[in-house]
C-alpha cells in the first residue's frame, strides 16, 4: 500500500483528545487522550495512547509552537470519509426521480443533464457547490466521474486541488450511438482517447500537484455506452499511463443482462477480457455479480464501490456484501450521486447496515422465517465503518483510513455538543456505543472541521481558522 504524497507542505501539527478509528475489518481501537503526531509532509508521524511517557512532552513542545490542536468535551477525531463513487455533474439532480428504472432515469434526466457541463461556467458553479458539500459532510477522499467535456472535468480538477480534497477524477468516456444520445456523446472511440489522454497529462501537469492529490482515471461509463474499439483503447491507455480504472457493473438487471446479450458473457468477465479488470480498478455496484466473478475480482486484486442507497433504487436487489467480504474482495463505499440521494457517506454506512439486515432477514412476509432471508449476511455498525474509510483506502490501495504511522493525516472532527443535534453521547457509552452512535446519528452539523494531509480544509462555518 502507498503511502499519500502531499499537495504542498503542511504545518507539522499535534492533536490532541480521543480518536476512534477502524484499523482492520470489524475492529474498533478507541484511543482516550492520545496523541496524534503529523509531520509537515501530512502524514502521520506517531500515535502516543495515553500515559506514554514521550506523549506529555511532545503535547507541551507542539503547544509552545502554536501547533497543537486540542479537541474539546465531546469531539471526536475520526478518519477521513473515502466515496468511492460520485457522479460529479449530477449534483443538480440528487433526489430527482428515482421511482424510475435506471435506463428511463438516464436518458430522460440524466443525459440531457450532463450535457449541459459544455458550458464550463455552469460546470463551475455546480462543482463549487458539490465540492463544498463533500466536504462539509466529512469526505475527504472522493472517486469522481465527470462527464465527456473535457474543459469541463479539468475544471473539477482544478476546483478539488484549490480546496484540497483529495480526488480521483475521470472523463467520462461513451461513444456507443445504440446507448449514448446523438447530443451526449464521444464522436468516436478515438476522439475519446485523444480526449481521456489530454485529461491525464492536464492533471498530471498541474501547478500544485507534483504530489498528485488529484490523479486522472480512465472512465468508460459502462459496458452498455461503449463500443468494444472504445473499451481496447482506454484498456491499453491504462497499461501504458497506470491510472485508475472506474466503470459500472452488474448494477441492475437492465444492465447485468444487456453485457451478457452483447458479450456473451457476465459484465466483470467482459471488462477482464477487455482488458479493464486490475488491482487499479474500482467497479460500481456489482449487485449481481456471481461466485466466478468474484474470483475475477479477487485474483485481479480491484475493488468494488457499494452504493446501498442508490442500489435500493437501481438495482431491485442487495449487493451481498458480508458473502463479499468473507471471500477477499475489497470493499468501500460510494454515495452514487445521484442514484443515491444523500452526499453523506455516513448516510450510506448505515444504509449498508440496513441493507445487510434485510438481505439476511429476508423482505417477504408470506414465507416462513427459515425460507425468508440469506443467512449470516449482516455488518454491523464497526464494519460499516471501516468501508467507509480504512476499507475505501484498501480498495484504492492507498495509505489511508486509518491514525497509523505513513498514513495520510485525513481526519474529521466530530462534535456531539452542536446544538440541535441528534447525537448524544453519555459518559456511561462504551467505545462501542460512541462509534454506533456517531455512525447512526451524526449529520453535517457535527462534523465541526475536516482536514486532508493535515491542512485543515473546511471548518462547520466556513472559515479556515486553524
Amino acid at each position: 500500500m502507498n503511502a499519500p504524497s502531499p499537495l504542498r507542505a503542511a504545518a507539522p501539527r499535534a492533536f490532541l483528545g480521543t480518536a476512534l478509528h477502524t484499523p482492520a475489518c470489524g475492529e474498533l481501537e478507541y484511543l482516550a487522550d492520545s496523541l496524534i503526531v503529523c509531520g509537515g509532509d501530512g502524514l502521520i508521524e506517531a500515535v502516543h495512547p495515553k500515559g506514554s511517557p514521550d506523549a506529555a512532552a511532545l503535547a507541551a513542545r507542539y503547544a509552545e509552537a502554536g501547533a497543537l490542536v486540542v479537541l474539546g468535551a465531546g469531539q471526536y477525531l475520526l478518519p477521513g470519509l473515502i466515496d468511492l463513487h460520485v457522479h460529479a455533474p449530477q449534483w443538480p439532480q440528487l433526489g430527482k426521480a428515482l421511482d424510475l428504472p435506471l435506463e428511463e432515469w438516464l436518458q430522460k434526466y440524466t443525459f440531457p443533464l450532463e450535457a449541459r457541463y459544455a458550458d464550463v461556467n455552469f460546470a463551475a458553479a455546480v462543482y463549487e457547490s458539490l465540492v463544498e458539500a463533500l466536504l462539509a459532510n466529512g469526505t475527504t477522499t472522493a472517486l469522481y466521474y465527470g462527464t465527456v467535456h473535457l474543459p469541463a472535468t479539468q475544471k473539477l480538477a482544478d476546483i478539488c486541488l484549490r480546496r484540497s480534497q483529495r480526488a480521483l477524477i475521470g472523463r467520462v468516456a461513451m461513444d456507443d450511438p445504440a446507448q449514448s444520445p446523438v447530443y451526449y456523446r464521444d464522436a468516436s472511440a478515438i476522439s475519446a482517447e485523444t480526449d481521456t489522454r489530454a485529461f491525464i497529462d492536464y492533471v498530471r501537469a498541474m501547478p500544485g500537484n507534483a504530489g498528485g492529490l488529484i490523479e486522472p482515471v480512465i472512465t468508460p461509463r459502462f459496458i452498455p455506452a461503449c463500443t468494444d474499439d472504445l473499451l481496447r483503447r482506454l484498456a491499453a491507455l491504462a497499461r501504458e499511463s497506470g491510472c485508475y480504472v472506474q466503470t459500472h457493473c452488474s448494477e441492475s438487471d437492465w444492465e447485468h443482462r444487456f453485457v451478457q446479450d452483447r458479450c456473451g458473457v457476465t459484465d466483470t468477465e467482459a471488462l477482464e477480457r477487455f482488458g479493464l479488470l486490475s488491482s487499479r480498478t474500482i467497479l460500481a455496484h456489482g449487485n449481481f455479480i456471481g461466485d466466478a466473478d468474484i474470483g475475477r475480482i479477487v485474483a485481479a486484486g480491484a475493488g468494488i464501490a457499494h452504493c446501498p442507497l442508490s442500489n435500493v433504487y437501481f438495482s431491485d436487489a442487495i449487493f451481498p456484501l458480508r458473502h463479499m467480504l468473507d471471500r477477499g474482495v475489497h470493499v468501500g463505499l460510494g454515495t452514487d450521486i445521484a442514484g443515491g440521494a444523500s452526499p453523506s457517506v455516513l448516510d450510506n454506512a448505515r444504509h449498508a447496515v440496513i441493507a445487510s439486515r434485510r438481505l439476511e432477514a429476508g423482505v417477504d412476509p408470506a414465507l416462513p422465517r427459515e425460507r425468508r432471508g440469506r443467512p449470516s449476511s449482516r455488518i454491523d455498525a464497526v464494519t460499516a465503518f471501516w468501508l467507509a474509510t480504512a476499507g475505501g483506502g484498501i480498495a484504492l490501495g492507498m495509505a489511508l483510513g486509518a491514525f497509523k504511522p505513513a498514513y495520510a493525516f485525513d481526519a474529521i472532527v466530530v462534535d456531539a455538543k452542536v446544538p440541535a443535534s441528534n447525537l448524544r453521547i453519555d459518559a456511561a457509552d462504551t467505545p462501542q456505543m460512541i462509534l454506533q452512535k456517531i455512525v447512526y446519528n451524526a449529520a453535517r452539523s457535527n462534523i465541526r472541521e475536516v482536514w486532508v494531509e493535515g491542512r485543515l480544509v473546511h471548518t462547520q462555518g466556513g472559515e479556515i481558522r486553524r
